[in-house]
This record gives C-alpha cells, sequence and structure tokens, in this order.
C-alpha cells in the first residue's frame, strides 16, 4: 500500500525500512546537489581514503544542476538530472553512509545491490517540474567544487521537497513493477 512519509535529514538505518516502493516522500533539512563531475572527484577521494568536503553520513543527494536564482528566490529552476550517469560512482558512496540519492530515470543493477546492502534507497523526482521543485527549497549555499559551476556541490535547506520511492533498501524497482502492471492491462 502506497503511504505519505515525512524524513528528515540525516537518514537513519530505520527511516529507509519504513519505505517502499511508490511511497510519497516529503523531505526536510539540508541535501546535497551533485552530477557527474563533482562523483568523479568524491570518488577519487573516496579511493585514495582521503575526506571528502561533505559528509556522506545519512547524507541525500540530489542530481541537479540549478539554474541561477532570481531575486527573492533561494534557488533557480532545479529539475532532476537522469541517473544513471552517476551509476559508476554511487556503490562505493554508500558504502560510506550515503542514505539516498535523487534523480530520474532507472538505476543500475550494481546500484540496486547497494541500495539493499547498505539500506539506502534511490527517490525519483518529478522532471519537468523543476520550478515547482525549486519552492522547497529555503536556502542553498555552495559548499565544494565552486569551479565546476552549476556542477559544484551545493548544499539546500529544503521542506517537503516531494519524492516517489523508484528503489527501496529490499529490491523493489517501481520502474521494473510499472511495466509489469501495465503488461496486464
Amino acid at each position: 500500500m502506497v503511504k505519505e512519509v515525512r524524513l528528515k535529514t540525516p537518514l537513519s538505518d530505520s527511516d529507509i525500512e519504513k519505505l517502499r516502493i511508490g511511497d510519497k516522500v516529503l523531505l526536510s533539512g539540508i541535501i546535497y546537489t551533485g552530477r557527474d563531475a563533482a562523483h568523479k572527484r568524491l570518488f577519487e577521494l573516496l579511493k585514495k581514503g582521503e575526506k571528502l568536503p561533505i559528509n556522506l553520513k545519512g547524507a541525500v543527494i540530489y542530481y541537479v544542476g540549478p539554474a541561477p536564482a532570481k531575486p527573492g528566490y533561494a534557488i533557480g529552476s532545479a529539475g532532476p538530472t537522469t541517473s544513471y550517469r552517476m551509476d559508476s560512482y554511487t556503490p562505493l558512496m554508500h558504502q560510506y553512509g550515503l542514505k539516498a540519492t535523487i534523480g530520474k530515470g532507472n538505476r543500475s543493477r550494481e546500484v540496486r545491490d547497494a541500495l539493499k546492502k547498505h539500506k539506502a534507497v534511490y527517490l525519483a523526482a518529478t522532471g519537468g517540474a523543476a520550478a515547482l521543485v525549486a519552492k522547497s527549497v529555503k536556502s542553498s549555499k555552495i559548499v565544494a567544487y565552486e569551479d565546476l559551476g552549476p556542477e559544484a556541490i551545493t548544499e539546500l535547506d529544503v521542506t517537503d521537497f516531494t519524492c516517489i520511492v523508484a528503489n527501496d533498501c529490499y529490491g523493489g524497482d517501481l520502474y521494473e513493477e510499472g511495466v509489469k502492471k501495465y503488461k496486464t492491462v
């Protein structure tokens, strides 16, 4: 049964265990932005055993390159980026405590296995609703890799950031289940 769950970051194992595919999540607290180039840098630091510019324990990373903010707003349009581009970096980040990622599109087998192994979830944000998503952002500040421009890691303070559980920690995959459902119609 699909339910609505309110969560506050940082996320814990018990937060993750209560989520199932299709659940609506209203996320509040601090989340980080990150795309391909930032992920590559984080991955390389982890492989070298060096300290990261952000704490991954219980963290959430939103795959987005936000547009510049208009006067009076915390952030510009902030729609999700296609997630599979981060798949080669994501399992290692889950190993270091990353609890959720947010993006659009399905994930690789390796990422889905890492979600089960490290009690984490993948959340889908609505593509094409970038201006609406931005309204849940109360403040933003760049915390790492400013030289990457829109791909810098930005800390976002969000309230009721709406997303759907696409992959849960039990192996559930909303994209696979959706295909099965429509094949029977």
